[in-house]
């Protein structure tokens, strides 16, 4: 009988325990409700259309607390209707994605490089207005980045390699500030200048930039590649060079994707792989040209996601059948 009464005491007491925890978390249920959300009242968290996370939450917008400091995550006010614009068909990945007045990049923290850069041109917008002027930019550190993970001047300085532009400067000459915001360097990947950033790389963004002579809106995506390479023991490697004390690293070759849209709604793309090495100028663009889908592979990405590839009337050129 003792064991009997000592069991049923314990069973009391658990009973007792468990419904007293479901009267507490009813109770603060209650005054969290009251309190109308508190948990989120110092955080900003703005509506903006046509941005993928929660309705709420803008990917392209970081949340930012009232007492953050500059580098720790930079305060970004950027109009949502520009950004619905170049994100139009849709974010090939959501990871770090940050907006800035004219284009919108993902940051990979781990490379210390863009995963993508994205741009939306039109004949209008690449006009070079009279009141800017390239001279006045200089290359800064992108503050909106965690000292942790982003890259510095000095990691450049001696190394060899130029700092590309991914957004490129000759795209953003509208206005002072947008062709300077193209100087940060979360918008830098490490370049070979000769015969590569200055030359090849030059030629195909002067070629994107000349498809608004044809297109009513030319979307732009670029980033860099870390591709596999066939060894001498037969096996394939990503091998890639990393500089400076922030071991920026190096990417092997880069890409741009490109869709074109007409007067009349047809839309066209085009994709670009680049290596990351001095190339024969006279080598034509056609060269470098390749299947959207094998960037995709390689990058892990998804281009204009939103955009049906049967809706495209061309890739690469060529008339594409869907049927």
């Amino acid at each position: 009988m003792v064991r009997v009464g000592k069991i049923f005491l314990q069973f009391g007491t658990l009973t007792g325990v468990g419904l007293g925890g479901w009267f507490a978390g009813k109770h603060f249920e209650r005054l969290n409700d009251e309190k109308d959300d508190s948990i989120f009242l110092n955080v900003n968290i703005k509506r903006k259309p046509c941005l993928p996370i929660f309705g709420t939450v803008s990917a392209a917008s970081p949340i930012v607390t009232a007492n953050d400091h500059a580098n720790m995550g930079a305060k970004l006010s950027v109009p949502g209707s520009r950004i619905t614009q170049i994100m139009k068909y849709g974010f090939p990945s959501l990871d770090n994605v940050r907006s800035f007045e004219d284009y919108v990049l993902s940051y990979d923290r781990r490379n210390r490089v863009a995963h993508w850069v994205f741009e939306h041109l039109t004949k209008e917008k690449i006009h070079l207005k009279n009141n800017v002027d390239r001279s006045k930019c200089e290359f800064i550190v992108d503050k909106s980045i965690h000292p942790f993970f982003r890259s510095e001047n000095s990691d450049y300085k001696g190394s060899g390699y130029d700092r590309g532009h991914l957004a490129a400067a000759g795209n953003h000459k509208i206005c002072q500030k947008h062709i300077e915001e193209t100087f940060l360097l979360s918008n830098m990947a490490p370049q070979v200048g000769r015969g590569f950033n200055r030359d090849s790389w030059n030629r195909l963004e002067k070629y994107v930039r000349s498809l608004t002579n044809i297109y009513k809106d030319v979307y732009v995506c670029t980033g860099p590649l870390y591709l596999p390479k066939l060894e001498a023991d037969g096996k394939k490697y990503v091998r890639y060079e990393v500089i400076g004390n922030n071991h920026v690293a190096v990417p092997t070759h880069f890409y741009k994707v490109v869709v074109g849209e007409t007067a009349d709604n047809k839309l066209e793309m085009e994709a670009f792989v680049m290596p990351n090495t001095p190339i024969d100028d006279k080598a034509p663009l056609k060269n470098f040209q390749v299947p959207p889908e094998s960037i995709e592979r390689a990058a892990g990405l998804l281009f204009f996601d939103n955009l049906s590839r049967e809706k495209l009337n061309k890739i690469n050129g060529k008339s594409v059948s869907w049927k």
